[in-house]
């Protein structure tokens, strides 16, 4: 079974290599679910000995449903990419009334010659989750990342197990979202091929002076002084259950 770190920073990236990891995911925004990483993060994360580096392709926060601009916009980072050497690109472009964009979709699909696609969690929130699979099918991805239509893969378990059936080794399913040590054998269990997983723990900023009356994202919730990484730990956690039950 393939596995996938979620990871927002290069040394997210060290930490999916040295556990040996299938693949590392790069992505920017953790609070707003992955957006385009940087030209440099890109490049940082390329040099990394014996990593196959997935690449997020999101121009921005929120829904799937991109203006003419930001699609072209994709179509660059696409091709950034792939002249970067990543191995597999990530995406999701949904219609008004929540179908798969099949043209927009294939036509990143072309744009990524010689790299594997991924069709991420947008699909979770496409209209039907069947009809979703034979879109993306058609529109020529390598593998879809899923939570099952729901918040968490655990909750998707069935819907899961039956996107594995209609799939038929057309494509291949990884499951995503609440990935944790307690359930990746149970989900390994449903037929994915592959799990993908933040194993999300946090870094303390080492500032001493904090200014309270300051919040640069303006947002409640977000911490000012700490900062999401790659728990190698709960990554080894993973991977050792995975072992253990079979599927490694």
């Amino acid at each position: 079974m393939e596995t996938e770190l979620c990871a927002y920073s290069v040394d997210a990236c060290l930490v999916a290599a040295r556990c040996g990891v299938t693949r590392a995911e790069l992505c920017a925004s953790p609070w707003e679910g992955g957006t385009t990483p940087s030209a440099g993060a890109i490049r940082a994360a390329r040099r990394i000995a014996g990593l196959r580096l997935s690449v997020m392709i999101r121009p921005r926060g929120g829904d799937f449903l991109y203006s003419d601009a930001e699609f072209r916009q994709m179509v660059e980072e696409v091709r950034f990419a792939r002249d970067e050497g990543a191995d597999c690109v990530v995406f999701g472009l949904l219609t008004a009334d929540g179908e798969v964009d099949v043209a927009r979709t294939a036509r990143l699909v072309e744009e990524a010659r010689g790299m594997q696609t991924t069709f991420h969690r947008a699909f979770d929130m496409a209209r039907d989750t069947d009809r979703a699979l034979e879109a993306v099918v058609r529109a020529g991805c390598t593998r879809i990342l899923t939570s099952g239509g729901c918040n968490k893969a655990p909750e998707g378990a069935a819907t899961l197990r039956r996107l594995v059936g209609r799939s038929a080794g057309r494509i291949a399913l990884m499951a995503g979202s609440g990935v944790a040590a307690s359930n990746a054998a149970e989900l390994a269990a449903t037929g994915v091929d592959a799990l993908h997983f933040s194993a999300r723990g946090w870094t303390e900023s080492a500032m001493l002076w904090r200014n309270p009356r300051v919040s640069m994202g303006g947002l409640d919730g977000v911490p000012e002084y700490a900062a999401p990484c790659a728990d190698e730990e709960q990554v080894r956690a993973i991977l050792r259950q995975l072992e253990n039950n079979g599927y490694r």
